[in-house]
């Protein structure tokens, strides 16, 4: 049970620990890397990816994969500036309808998944076509939202002195992390996604609902995706059918460098968190080196994400012959 324990745990903590020896060293290099502004700008940054990013752990966990999520936050972005500054609708309106057409759309592809047993490689691949396609038919150009709740809310947020704010999106990220931690591990719905990535015939031998479990994960990223979108629009003001590009990448990778398993069945919604830092704090040491390439944020991201999939696989092994 212990030897079971620790390998189950030590993804985690390998993750816990590449974050701190990263953020020590950059420290340790750039002068004010250890200030507040910067942690604050590292999840005001990621909040989008971080919010998106636990969507997606919830789909791998329960042996899916959801390509589509860039797409359908671009699509989210153009729909929600498109409401607002076309068709004149209340912006809470606008972000509810965002939300709920998001997830929606996701669950119409875990429908198909399930229904068709279509790998879930394709069907979000085709999603993702469609949700892209969809976004440059609303508008093919970037659209700025010029609307008084933007002009408000979009610097809102906790003051904390020094001119320092926790703005509404970091509010965001931690919120919907405290509740995917809790759905996770903590309610039958969480045990049943753990279950059915785990073994999926077990799992329908034992009577779980396989196919509502799996629409509810991709209802569940794809709303994720749809947030992330609205996210981004404060963030930026703007609605833009190019914006995500790649992003579905920067989930995965965050998810599986937090520790959760590309098969399914095991992760910590807490590591994907810790992913989504580890991320954001190599993109902020390129900003504080100025002169390097940014392609070297894909080099560093690709050799973590390798790195964690080569030990899991070790660590797979080695419980199998314990």
């Amino acid at each position: 049970m212990n030897r079971l324990f620790s390998s189950r745990l030590l993804p985690l903590l390998a993750t816990a620990l590449v974050l701190l020896v990263l953020f020590g060293a950059a420290g340790a290099h750039y002068e004010h890397f250890f200030s507040a502004r910067v942690v604050l700008n590292l999840f005001k940054d990621r909040a989008f990816l971080g919010v998106i990013a636990i969507g997606m752990t919830f789909v791998i966990l329960s042996g899916g994969i959801d390509l589509s999520v860039g797409s359908v936050m671009a699509c989210s972005t153009v729909l929600l500036a498109s409401l607002i500054m076309e068709r004149g609708w209340p912006v809470p309106l606008a972000m509810a309808a965002t939300l709920v057409l998001g997830a929606a759309f996701g669950g119409a592809q875990g429908w198909i998944i399930h229904r068709y047993g279509i790998p879930a490689f394709l069907v979000t691949l085709a999603g993702m076509f469609l949700a892209r396609g969809t976004a440059f038919i609303l508008s093919s150009r970037s659209l700025e939202i010029r609307h008084a709740f933007y002009a408000k809310n979009s610097a809102w947020g906790l003051p904390l002195g020094e001119g320092l704010t926790f703005t509404l999106g970091p509010m965001v990220f931690v919120s919907v992390l405290a509740v995917a931690m809790v759905v996770a591990h903590g309610t039958r719905f969480g045990r049943n996604v753990y279950a059915i990535g785990g073994s999926e015939s077990s799992a329908a031998l034992m009577g779980l609902p396989v196919g509502g479990t799996r629409i509810a994960v991709y209802a569940l990223c794809g709303g994720g995706a749809a947030l992330g979108g609205i996210l981004s629009t404060l963030a930026l003001g703007s609605g833009d059918p190019t914006r995500g590009m790649g992003l579905e990448l920067d989930a995965i990778a965050a998810a599986v460098i937090g520790g959760t398993v590309l098969t399914g069945g095991r992760g910590w919604m807490v590591g994907t968190f810790l992913g989504v830092l580890i991320l954001g704090t190599i993109k902020t040491i390129l900003d504080f080196e100025g002169s390097l390439d940014p392609a070297w944020l894909r080099l560093a991201s690709g050799g973590l994400l390798l790195g964690f999939i080569l030990m899991q696989k070790v660590i797979a092994i080695r419980s199998r012959e314990t």
